[in-house]
């Protein structure tokens, strides 16, 4: 008869004997993957943290559009607000002085019918029928004409005041995603960094100081003489900025991003510039590389989300990126696109 006895179990020793056994293997499985993916070495931490600079940039020219966009459209809905508020009045006016009228007809006789209908629990009824009463006085009816004209513009007003203010607001929905995506480029760029040694981050602290450096004092940027007299006043400004450091948003006068340093140096030789790059691109005539002279400003990368100025001998001045101040750099270190020339 065959046996119906139950399996042994494994003794408690045994058993934590295989999980011990189990724990190191999976150390050691998880320490080979840890060596299979090295650390990241300078240059290539340098290389992502530039990329992020760049990306942050372009999307601080995004920001810095959607800013102006929102400074403008508040502009635009305060003084509509306040031409509905100054009509109201108007036209109240414009109804008191119809019901002057009534009063005066009142006492010599009676109320003309169409200024009856006015004064009814619905007067804005009356608009549409008061043009079929043959009873009005000629300044009756043109009273009443102006009335309804003023109350039609009312209208439009006020509805092009409220699409306005829904365009403010989802602009202002824009700005805060915008300033998010700027300050996680930023801080992944940070991350990054700080995932170097102490040492290879002074490294890279140097490198950027010697370059800060090097552009206030070694650059050879030829003769100016073919600068116009604002562009060589612009240029100027921006020079007197030189080390003043890259901050995202920033117009001047003590920091700048790459589009507010020319607005601003432009802006103290009397002339106006848009707050963007890509509009900055279309405020003047192009040039190309060629025909490039001192003040002129350069526009760089596809989407023309970086500007500078053209400084000679093949030198741009410009804020350049986050850790960095405004500085001289070779034109050939970022894609050229075009020259704008100020007139």
């Amino acid at each position: 008869m065959a046996s119906h006895r139950r399996p042994k179990q494994p003794s408690r020793t045994r058993r934590v004997t295989v999980l011990t056994a189990t724990a190191a293997a999976a150390v050691a499985l998880t320490a080979q993957g840890a060596q299979a993916e090295p650390k990241a070495s300078k240059k290539e931490v340098k290389e992502k943290v530039d990329k992020l600079y760049e990306d942050a940039e372009g999307a601080t020219e995004k920001y810095n559009g959607a800013k102006d966009k929102q400074k403008k459209l508040e502009k635009e809905v305060g003084n509509l607000q306040d031409s509905v508020a100054r009509g109201q009045d108007d036209l109240n006016d414009m109804r008191n002085g119809l019901g002057s009228m009534a009063t005066a007809q009142y006492r010599t006789g009676g109320v003309d019918p169409s200024v009856q209908l006015f004064l009814s629990s619905d007067p804005d009824s009356y608009l549409d029928k008061a043009s079929t009463l043959d009873q009005m006085s000629s300044k009756q009816a043109e009273a009443l004409k102006k009335i309804q004209t003023k109350q039609r513009n009312l209208a439009q007003q006020r509805q092009e005041a409220a699409d306005k203010l829904k365009d403010l607001d989802d602009t202002r929905k824009e700005l805060g995603e915008k300033k998010q995506d700027i300050q996680k480029k930023l801080s992944k760029a940070r991350s990054l960094l700080n995932s170097l040694t102490a040492d290879d981050r002074a490294k890279l602290a140097a490198q950027q100081a010697r370059a800060d450096r090097a552009s206030a004092s070694r650059v050879d940027l030829g003769s100016d003489a073919s600068a116009s007299q604002r562009a060589a006043a612009a240029l100027s400004a921006a020079k007197s900025k030189i080390g003043s450091p890259y901050v995202w948003g920033a117009t001047g006068p003590s920091s700048f991003d790459c589009s507010g340093l020319t607005s601003w140096a432009y802006q103290q030789a009397g002339v106006s510039l848009p707050r963007t790059s890509q509009a900055q691109a279309g405020a003047g005539t192009h040039v190309g590389r060629g025909q490039l002279a001192p003040g002129d400003l350069v526009i760089f990368y596809g989407d023309q989300h970086h500007i500078g100025f053209y400084a000679g001998n093949g030198q741009v001045l410009h804020a350049p990126k986050p850790g960095a101040g405004v500085r001289y750099e070779s034109i050939n270190n970022m894609p050229f696109q075009f020259g704008v020339r100020i007139g």
